[in-house]
């Protein structure tokens, strides 16, 4: 791997445990450094941190909240 994708990868902790999960990552960055935009979109995914991700944990969120919402007014009946 080059200098440059290390580099990069000391300044950004998360993206360097993403690859440690996933050593494919350092044969695709040794062959071809550009691909580092490609490996930040998938360690997006990886992480949950894409908008339908995020989306959809929010949404999870908000069903356990009206949901002990609800037990607490069957409770205070």
């Amino acid at each position: 791997m080059d200098q440059q994708s290390i580099q990069y990868l000391k300044a950004n902790p998360k993206l360097a445990n993403f690859v440690r999960y996933n050593p494919e990552w350092y044969r695709y960055l040794s062959r071809d450094p550009e691909r580092i935009k490609e490996m930040e979109k998938e360690a997006k995914v990886f992480y949950g941190k894409t908008l339908p991700q995020q989306i959809s944990t929010l949404n999870d969120r908000i069903q356990m909240i009206s949901m002990l919402t609800e037990v607490a007014k069957a409770m205070k009946d």
